[in-house]
């Protein structure tokens, strides 16, 4: 175990407390404001599956935001930042088209892939690689999610 935290020290990571509050702050738009053809607030039939999810995003989101790697260089453009922005704008641009009344596949998987991907990414820019195993772990349940309740 000393050899995998090795390199890391606990301090604020500002820059992934950004990018957890850009991705959340959509949803903290559709908690208080329904949108027209909601299927979002349906009941879930993968309750094990967003069980788990939730607990992988909490260690997720405390990795991401107070894990810091000693060896990392302050934040930069890099293509993995450029993913990161990417997959933001895709994040974004697919909440404009669910509150436009568009839930179709497509939309469900731009809100679902997107997060996810900026998260990776992000954890492989800032090397935080404690952080890359919940990324996953909530990836996988969160495309279990979006597959079993809307798309199959």
């Amino acid at each position: 175990m000393g050899k995998l935290v090795k390199g890391y020290r606990f301090g604020v990571e500002v820059w992934g407390l950004v990018l957890f509050i850009g991705i959340m702050l959509p949803n903290f738009v559709w908690f208080a404001v329904p949108a027209p053809n909601d299927i979002l607030r349906g009941e879930s039939v993968t309750e094990i599956a967003d069980i788990i999810g939730s607990v992988f995003q909490a260690v997720m989101i405390a990795a991401l935001c107070l894990l810091k790697r000693t060896d990392c260089p302050k934040l930069r453009f890099s293509p993995f930042i450029v993913g990161v922005i990417a997959c933001c704008i895709a994040y974004w641009l697919g909440w404009v088209l669910y509150y436009n009344g568009i839930a179709d596949a497509v939309v469900v998987l731009m809100l679902t892939v997107p997060p996810c991907g900026a998260f990776l990414l992000f954890t492989l820019d800032r090397k935080n690689y404690i952080a890359a195993v919940p990324v996953c772990g909530f990836t996988v349940c969160h495309l279990i999610y979006a597959l079993a309740n809307f798309i199959f």
